[in-house]
């Protein structure tokens, strides 16, 4: 058995299903290429089927990322792995990922078919995308809620029909270490063909089990993990990849030399840049990436740590590549160094889209004296986001205060044409919100505002979120300013433009994953 753990990111399949954290398609691209440099091995770039804009993000994936393969998931339907192979027709290493429901309770309530129709269909389904390409993936989904002796039948049939990865999903994030544990080891035991098979886990959060249950799948045998960039994904989310990296880098004694190939000192950069993309911060307690993961407020521990870091550190800050938040550039500094800079966050930025951005980075450092990593993140991802845009903010200005009543005139472009709109509000982010509103006609509701400074200071940027619903679709805005009220516009536009996006995109109404 190989002590090599490959790692299965689907961050921009199943983390972007969690509620607002939709990405545009250079967002996308972005984060892949950033996954490629962290090193995982297989990207699960997005589910074709599902819209024309998932079918074009696994397209310009499968062409600009050519190290790890790129892999697109699809129903067991004809159609389904049609689309995977269209969109993985120019990756250099593609792999077809289907799916179909096996426990009972979706064959009876979902699909309404028997076991025999669905083994029928994972033979037909695997041979299909085996035509297609040599590396096929087969999930059997709500795996730990089936029959044990059906999955053996069913990944049994496919290997048989060419699958080469048997992954047993977690869907509910229903079971607990122990059953995991057993119903892989059972697997691994009984189905035929399974010593020329990779088992592989993909497990969810709901009890908040999936990254203990995805090492007792590790320590029977699975030597693939599913999982995503700061546990995001549908409900309460996946396994965290950095949590089970470090788990495995950490205490390999307890895992008898078990390891991944992820470059660790990408995990902190690759956590800030999903972060700053989606516009969700990471909750200042999470392991690893969390604010607070090397922070140390006891005088006990703070004694300790002062003596000897390993008294209450089991890992460096620099392991995951977690710098201090150190000045890194000025207003004297040059492209190069811009650049330079940039790539060492994760970004590479070209053309035109350099160019803007070094043009708002020194906008920003004639304002503010201290120019930090996050805030050229905040630049960045800004820039990157603009590019599929329907509507750009252009000039904004505001008349509040205790004398007059809160007024804001702003210039928005829609669809390239320049508009202008004034409006009163309740207060000056109320009133900038209304004459944003009148402008795009929409038709969203304010769910969620938030604000945070991005850095130490009394100079620092204002980190706006802004969470808003339309057609029961959730979307979240983010935009950083050293005004906030500039920033809370450029939240709420960006926002807007997610849902534009997403009616662009006409998504289906079907389940979306395993």
């Amino acid at each position: 058995m190989s002590d090599r753990v490959l790692i299965f990111d689907t961050t921009l399949r199943d983390g972007e299903q969690s509620p607002g954290c939709s990405m545009n398609l250079q967002e996308k691209l972005t984060l892949a290429r950033q996954l490629a440099k962290l090193g995982v091995d297989i990207i699960e770039a997005g589910f074709p089927i599902a819209s024309e804009g998932d079918l074009e993000s696994v397209k310009a994936i499968s062409r600009a990322v050519r190290e790890p393969v790129i892999c697109a998931l699809a129903r067991t339907r004809a159609a389904d792995i049609e689309h995977a192979q269209e969109a993985l027709a120019e990756a250099a290493r593609p792999r077809i990922h289907t799916f179909i429901a096996t426990s009972d309770i979706h064959l009876e309530h979902k699909l309404r078919m028997s076991r025999e129709q669905v083994l029928a269909e994972v033979d037909r389904a695997v041979r299909q995308a085996r035509r297609y390409v040599d590396d096929v993936e087969f999930s059997a989904e709500d795996a730990t809620r089936s029959d044990w002796d059906f999955l053996v039948e069913v990944f049994s049939a496919a290997v048989a029909a060419g699958a080469s990865t048997l992954n047993v999903p977690d869907t509910v994030g229903y079971t607990t270490p122990s059953e995991y544990h057993a119903l892989i080891s059972y697997l691994r035991q009984h189905v035929e063909g399974a010593a020329e098979a990779c088992f592989s886990l993909h497990c969810h959060n709901d009890l908040g089990l999936a990254v203990a249950n995805s090492l007792a799948a590790i320590r029977a045998g699975a030597r693939q993990v599913e999982c995503t960039v700061n546990g995001i994904g549908e409900r309460a989310g996946n396994t965290a990849m950095e949590e089970v990296v470090m788990v495995l880098k950490t205490r390999r004694d307890a895992f008898e030399g078990v390891d991944t190939g992820i470059v660790t000192s990408e995990i902190y950069p690759t956590s800030r840049m999903l972060s700053s993309i989606i516009g969700v911060p990471v909750q200042p307690n999470k392991a690893v990436v969390g604010d607070n993961a090397f922070a140390h407020e006891a005088g006990i521990h703070q004694d300790g740590v002062l003596k000897h870091s390993m008294t209450y550190e089991i890992m460096t800050p620099q392991s995951i590549g977690r710098p201090s938040n150190e000045l890194v550039l000025g207003k004297h500094s040059g492209r190069h160094a811009f650049r330079e800079r940039l790539l060492e966050l994760g970004f590479d930025v070209q053309d035109d889209a350099f160019e803007a951005a070094f043009k708002r980075f020194k906008a920003l450092a004639d304002k503010k004296k201290s120019i930090y990593n996050e805030d050229l993140e905040a630049i960045v991802c800004d820039t990157v986001r603009q590019a599929d845009d329907r509507f750009v903010l252009g000039d904004l200005s505001i008349v509040s205060g205790t004398f007059a009543a809160p007024h804001a005139t702003l210039e928005l472009a829609v669809d390239g044409e320049p508009h202008r709109a004034t409006a009163q509000g309740t207060g000056p982010v109320d009133a900038v919100f209304r004459a944003i509103a009148e402008l795009t006609q929409t038709k969203s509701e304010l769910l969620r505002y938030q604000v945070n400074a991005i850095t130490a200071g009394m100079d620092a940027q204002g980190e706006v979120s802004v969470t808003l619903s339309e057609d029961a679709r959730r979307v979240i805005g983010h935009g950083a300013h050293t005004d906030i009220i500039v920033a809370s516009a450029k939240a709420y536009v960006h926002a807007l433009n997610k849902l534009e996006w997403h009616k662009r995109r006409h998504d289906v109404a079907e389940p979306k994953g395993i």
